[in-house]
């Protein structure tokens, strides 16, 4: 079994390019289903979900190539819309090709999604919606069937602002008739992202990152050239490292504007951060501050995606820090990978409070999804002795040369 072995206790310094993001860059590949002009996504991560993403991709007849950077799609050659269940599983970001291949073959096939095992994640609110523009969908143990019987732009007003939903909303009512407004989407940085690149594409959609969505149809897209966004997830990963470990990072290619919540955590943890155009610097020195009660909530609110991560920052925090989670019901599973390594944990329900202690000590954990697993990787480096993390391939799901950025911040870091 593959897995890193970390040996703590050195401060993080020097600078880090951060990757493109992976939240972004998959709804986007989905997307170059809406045309059958080529286009090419630079700043594309080279994750195993993208990998899955442009297997997907192939399977359904478009022509890829992928060097590690820029992925560029001829998608003239699709003639089917189904996806397999073993193709499906392999990333939760799979029910992303629903609505674009229902736009582009009116009917699609498609098995039920995996990913890591965070809680229920239900689809419902995509299949809701896209029932009420339309759409008539067929469920059994196989997967999704699905069929264009009359499109019906409408007004649409999502129960949760759920970002998966919102992406296959924007992307079937691109190409379409009519006007379709979305009040109460997801507003993430991504969902602004797939906005321009679908309007690169020749979309006309506007609204993205606000409360309301307004996508007039148009007849046709063409190919388009786009850059993905910095991956704020990435960003926030490496910065809670410098927090736990003390130190000064600079992070390029990263927008503050995307986290201002976590960043006024880190301030309050007793962090400098320092504001570039195009970067981010994080300076740490000593035991960072407990930050009293963080709760995820969609954004702005604080992500469900960093709270593990600032869990692993607020271990060996001067006082107590509450964190509940109300996004995904399991996504406390790195608590007790903490306790193997000294930390103070109570749960109770969905909020785990922790006490911060002066060491943590090198011991054998277990990742069993990506943010977990890139939390474990901070606290190994804020402990005394080794660390071995299994569940390699979690943390590949979601992080570019994980290992080499690690180890150009001074981390001490080796796959084994």
């Amino acid at each position: 079994m593959r897995r890193l072995a970390i040996y703590g206790g050195r401060p993080l310094q020097g600078e880090l390019k951060v990757q493109g993001a992976k939240n972004a860059a998959l709804p986007i590949l989905a997307a170059t289903l809406l045309t059958d002009e080529d286009c090419e996504i630079a700043n594309c991560p080279d994750l195993t979900d993208v990998h899955a993403a442009i297997e997907i991709l192939q399977s359904l007849g478009a022509r890829v190539s992928y060097d590690g950077s820029t992925a560029r799609i001829s998608p003239s050659g699709i003639r089917h819309c189904e996806i397999c269940e073993e193709l499906t599983l392999k990333m939760r970001s799979s029910i992303m090709f629903l609505g674009p291949m229902l736009r582009r073959c009116s009917t699609a096939s498609i098995g039920y999604p995996g990913g890591c095992a965070l809680g229920e994640r239900p689809i419902n609110l995509h299949i809701q919606a896209l029932k009420r523009l339309g759409v008539e969908i067929a469920e059994d143990e196989f997967g999704i069937r699905a069929k264009i019987q009359k499109f019906q732009p409408r007004i649409l007003t999502l129960a949760f602002p759920s970002v998966g939903a919102t992406e296959n909303i924007m992307m079937f009512c691109a190409v379409s008739q009519g006007e379709t407004l979305i009040y109460h989407p997801a507003r993430e940085p991504e969902i602004v992202d797939l906005q321009n690149f679908l309007n690169a594409m020749g979309a006309d959609i506007q609204g993205a990152g606000g409360d309301v969505i307004h996508i007039r149809g148009v007849a046709k897209l063409h190919g388009a050239r786009y850059v993905v966004m910095p991956d704020r997830i990435a960003a926030a990963t490496y910065a809670c490292g410098v927090v736990a470990c003390g130190g000064d990072i600079l992070l390029k290619n990263a927008v503050a504007g995307h986290l201002p919540v976590f960043l006024d955590c880190l301030r309050n943890m007793g962090a400098e951060v320092i504001y570039e155009p195009d970067s981010i610097g994080i300076r740490m020195h000593g035991r960072p501050f407990a930050v009293g009660h963080i709760r995820t909530e969609p954004y702005p609110g604080f992500p469900t995606d960093i709270q593990p991560l600032m869990m692993a920052a607020t271990l060996k925090a001067r006082g107590t820090t509450a964190f509940t989670e109300t996004i995904f019901e399991n996504r406390l599973c790195h608590v007790n990978e903490f306790l193997k390594m000294g930390a103070e944990i109570e749960t109770e329900n969905c909020t785990a409070v922790v006490r911060g202690v002066s060491n943590l000590s090198g011991t054998t954990v277990h990742a069993s999804d990506l943010r977990g697993g890139a939390a474990l990787a901070i606290a190994a480096l804020s402990a005394c002795g080794r660390s071995d993390i299994e569940g390699l391939c979690y943390i590949e799901r979601g992080y570019e040369k994980f290992v080499p950025s690690l180890r150009a911040l001074g981390g001490d870091v080796e796959e084994v």
